[in-house]
């Protein structure tokens, strides 16, 4: 992975396998956003569904600083007209379209579902780039049967050097999600971070997709590579899941100096319609305990 400044070995990660972190060296300042995710129940509602325009209203009415449209509640026949009316909508708003999140996979060998996985990914940036999106979550894909994880890995590699390569001339990132299959843990993820040699790839971070003993060390440790993050409201493993510590998070971020978005996504089971306001304004006094809100 390409970066601006030199880092340290990363714990876990020997020294000559070490990748130097994103070049941040001035202090950590943090906008929020909301991942459309959060509010998946109202968008595919069969009757009176939310839409987008809707979901980034709320954001506005949430006095967010951006808006993260998830690709699943895109039309499925998607304009550049519907694109423009996005980016339009958030900006008289005030509001930055902090990114947008994908389904792929590219745990597979050549051919022609490779070939479709690339093109999905591909397209994406297109729109991506059209709204005013910086960067996508992408996800990596899991060992298929009677392959080995050294092959899904080479695979990955590829199609993400091949993609990330069309995405620079787009200017946006493609953010690697830690969610399962090789890119579950951090050291999957600090492997395939050092293999794709890109200035314009990254790590999405996902702060409930660890399910370890101790999720912070594995947060902290990829912390240094991320380019986005979206803060879940839980962290843990299974049924052993507690209440997210957002002000141990967000320190995390500003040790690494991370400056750029952090999305509420939200899952827990209580309607987002109650939630996602109360767990914003939590997400802003870690910001403010932190001393790096806007």
């Amino acid at each position: 992975m390409w970066a601006v400044g030199l880092g340290g070995a990363v714990a876990g990660v020997s020294p000559a396998a070490a990748i130097p972190p994103i070049g941040r060296t001035r202090p950590s300042q943090i906008k929020l956003s909301l991942a459309a995710y959060s509010f998946r129940k109202y968008l595919q509602a069969k009757e009176n569904p939310m839409t987008l325009f809707d979901f980034i209203d709320l954001c506005a009415d949430l006095r967010l600083d951006g808006t993260e449209p998830t690709s699943y509640y895109f039309p499925s026949d998607v304009t550049a007209e519907y694109l423009a009316q996005i980016k339009r909508r958030a900006f008289v708003l005030g509001l930055d379209i902090s990114g947008t999140a994908i389904r792929n996979d590219f745990c597979v060998p050549p051919g022609e579902k490779r070939d479709s996985e690339i093109a999905h990914v591909k397209k994406w940036v297109d729109y991506a780039a059209q709204f005013g999106a910086g960067t996508i979550r992408i996800f990596s894909g899991s060992v298929s049967k009677g392959h080995t994880l050294e092959e899904a890995q080479t695979w990955f590699v590829e199609c993400a050097e091949e993609t990330c390569a069309y995405a620079g001339q787009k200017g946006v990132f493609l953010a690697l999600e830690n969610h399962g299959g090789i890119s579950v843990s951090a050291d999957l993820l600090l492997t395939l971070l050092e293999r794709v040699k890109s200035p314009w790839f990254g790590i999405n971070l996902d702060t409930g997709n660890f399910h370890t003993a101790d999720p912070y060390d594995d947060m902290a440790r990829v912390a240094p590579y991320a380019v986005n993050v979206q803060v879940k409201t839980e962290v843990g493993p299974g049924e052993n899941r507690v209440p997210a510590d957002f002000d141990r998070i967000i320190a995390i971020l500003r040790d690494a100096k991370y400056s750029g978005y952090v999305a509420l996504e939200y899952e827990a089971r209580e309607d987002p319609k109650t939630a996602v306001p109360r767990e914003i304004e939590r997400l802003r006094e870690a910001l403010a305990n932190a001393g790096v809100g806007r």
